[in-house]
């Protein structure tokens, strides 16, 4: 098997990104959910401007060109295929740890929406529905992402706000628990987004865009330690299900 040519790699994932968002992106965000650093993912924003590819918009942002609107229809269909391959692995997952898994994306309208499901075999079983959304800073998903993005204390502030909290919990508290998310590689949320609701949830990075994986389980029915073992499994689960990515 030939091993793909990294630059090559990053620059369809630059288009693959850019194919999925409805606003213009600046440097800084392209880089940072490409996983690049500002100046290398520069050097291949010049190369895309040069061939034709994309465009430059107003405040030195960043868009798809028209007549490459068409890779649309073409990462639709590989969302479709990771979709079906990770499936299995959330399946698996559920059942081996008596959960409710999701995969989420960040959809266009800054909310995150279930686009998989794996449930386990429990006639008592926390329920989600396919296609439901929640607010990006909601959850242990919001604080995955908050952590993973980097974010700055205005927006994260920003998308605390916007959250509607099933238990109090005030903003030095949840700033504290994505910085607690960034060392672990998990978030948590024990009851705060949802009542009667335990989740960790883990940053996915894969080349169509930000993703995040949840377990839910019953609040209570876990102590510390069980939850830190949930979020390590789901960490492992996240890196097999971006593996999965690649054909």
């Amino acid at each position: 098997m030939v091993a793909p040519v990294r630059s090559e790699s990053h620059a369809i994932a630059i288009l693959h990104l850019l194919s999925n968002r409805s606003e213009a992106q600046t440097l800084t965000q392209i880089a940072r959910s490409v996983g690049l650093s500002p100046s290398s993912c520069l050097n291949l924003l010049k190369t895309l401007l040069w061939e034709g590819a994309v465009e430059m918009k107003t405040g030195k942002r960043y868009e798809l060109a028209e007549s490459w609107s068409g890779i649309r229809g073409l990462v639709e269909d590989r969302r479709a295929q990771f979709i079906s391959r990770a499936q299995s692995q959330l399946t698996w997952f559920a059942r081996n740890h008596n959960a409710t898994v999701g995969l989420w994306n960040v959809s266009r309208s800054e909310r995150v929406k279930l686009i998989a499901l794996g449930e386990n075999e429990s006639p008592t079983r926390i329920l989600l529905a396919l296609g439901q959304r929640q607010p990006l800073g909601a959850g242990s998903i919001g604080r995955a992402l908050a952590a993973e993005q980097d974010i700055d204390k205005a927006e994260m502030r920003r998308r605390f706000a916007e959250c509607r909290w099933a238990r109090p919990l005030d903003f030095t508290e949840f700033a504290a628990q994505v910085e607690q998310s960034r060392r672990d590689g998990f978030a948590t949320d024990n009851g705060f987004a949802f009542a009667g609701v335990a989740s960790v949830a883990c940053f996915l990075a894969a080349d169509l865009g930000p993703y995040c994986v949840s377990a839910s389980v019953f609040a209570g029915m876990r102590d510390v330690a069980e939850m830190r073992k949930l979020g390590l499994g789901l960490r492992r689960t996240a890196a097999t299900i971006k593996a999965a990515e690649m054909p």
